[in-house]
């Protein structure tokens, strides 16, 4: 393991266990009860830029991409959000960013307001707030430190890895995005990013069972690779 390597490693250790005292001080989801289930079909916006954000959302199943489209057309993705994670709760009076989903999506809607005030109420709502707060606080300094990768091949090493944790074995990969998303994600051009990714089969570092899933078969070249 590299110095960088053990460095984010030690970093992520430590937000993990914050985050998971946070969680485990009674067992149970003090948000659990106050949401609304929604559905959102593949594709569908879930909020626009510049609205105001009356309401956030928390994963169940699916995926969800959060993104900036640019004066000339360019589309920027600052996130994917995947089962378990908060998404669309901001501070400012509109929205600075929109959601959509990349696949059909079942969410859990917060009313803002009703939640603001059930917290000034309840310290558990206040650390679980804080606790999503922190986890997409890390998200985005992984994101900004990804981006400084100075190869194609680097990110996409980088992101296939944080992929892969989300699997049960840590190694398949189930992509629910398109290579356009992952382009948009990585700062990359769609023919980049499928060069990228037969680069990675030809170096045994990956296999690729079709367009939309892969397995890593050497997990530590990819991660002296993303380092």
């Amino acid at each position: 393991m590299t110095a960088l390597q053990a460095v984010n490693s030690q970093h992520a250790a430590a937000l993990k266990a914050r985050t998971a005292w946070m969680a485990s001080q009674d067992g149970s989801e003090p948000l659990s009860t106050s949401g609304t289930v929604v559905q959102f079909a593949e594709g569908h916006e879930i909020f626009a830029e510049a609205e105001e954000p009356e309401a956030f959302f928390k994963v169940v199943s699916g995926v969800v991409r959060v993104c900036k489209f640019l004066s000339d057309g360019r589309r920027q993705i600052e996130a994917f959000h995947v089962a378990g994670e908060m998404f669309g709760l901001e501070l400012g009076g509109e929205r600075l960013l929109c959601a959509e989903a990349v696949s059909d999506c079942t969410l859990v809607s917060y009313r803002r307001r009703s939640i603001e005030t059930l917290a000034l109420k309840d310290e558990k709502i206040t650390r679980q707030l804080f606790q999503y707060a922190m986890q997409n606080l890390a998200n985005a300094q992984n994101h900004s430190l990804l981006l400084g990768r100075r190869g194609a091949a680097e990110k996409m090493a980088s992101f296939l890895l944080s992929q892969a944790e989300h699997s049960a074995d840590g190694r398949t990969v189930n992509l629910a995005m398109t290579r356009q998303d992952i382009a948009d994600y990585l700062g990359l051009t769609i023919e980049t990013v499928s060069r990228s990714l037969s680069q990675l089969e030809r170096q045994g570092m990956i296999a690729l069972s079709n367009t939309r899933e892969l397995r890593l078969k050497k997990i530590e070249a990819l991660e002296d690779l993303a380092a």
